[in-house]
């Protein structure tokens, strides 16, 4: 890792670094209600400033081995107006770990929860569920997926976001199918 991405990294996280220790499991049917059960508390917090919320990330895809830990997709007016859903989230139970200029993210004090939140409308929303999408319908990239990850997971890191660069690759790889097949179904030819 370089300098400048452990400065990156010092400036954005909250509490710093830490230690990760990477599982990856098969597929759990049980993933689906226990983001309902998440979403259902950001929803009651935030009320009408949910701008959209979505199951995101690897368990959100059935079939598709993953970290036990639900990543959700949190749609704002203002990622600039910590005012409107930070407080509230954290009054309902969710800690503030990461703030990056256009991206805030939470977490469970049981680190089984990552909640993205970004205004409505960047590309990063899309990309998350274009890259969810594809590998709901996929099973050649689902299963590409699943063994970087298991490969991946063998290793020591420093920090869960060095685990995350590590499947960089893969995921651009797979989030140019994913594009390439979203922007076929939103353009179909005609015969």
């Amino acid at each position: 890792m370089t300098d400048e991405r452990d400065a990156y990294l010092d400036s954005v996280l909250i509490g710093g670094r830490e230690p990760a220790s990477i599982v990856v499991v098969d597929y759990d049917d049980a993933w689906p209600a226990r983001y309902e059960v998440l979403a259902d508390r950001v929803r009651r917090a935030l009320g009408p400033r949910v701008r959209g919320l979505e199951h995101i990330g690897s368990t959100a895809v059935p079939g598709l081995a993953a970290k036990p830990l639900i990543d959700m997709l949190l749609l704002v007016d203002d990622v600039q107006d910590e005012a409107a859903f930070i407080p509230p989230l954290e009054a309902a139970g969710f800690e503030l770990r990461v703030r990056e200029p256009d991206h805030r993210m939470f977490r469970t004090p049981q680190r089984d929860l990552h909640l993205h939140v970004y205004a409505s409308g960047r590309p990063e929303a899309r990309d998350y569920l274009d890259l969810r999408d594809w590998l709901r319908v996929s099973s050649d990239d689902r299963n590409l997926y699943a063994t970087v990850k298991r490969r991946l997971a063998q290793q020591q890191w420093t920090d869960m976001n060095d685990y995350a660069d590590a499947k960089t690759d893969v995921v651009l790889e797979i989030l140019t199918r994913a594009r390439t097949w979203r922007a076929a179904r939103a353009h179909p030819s005609s015969p």
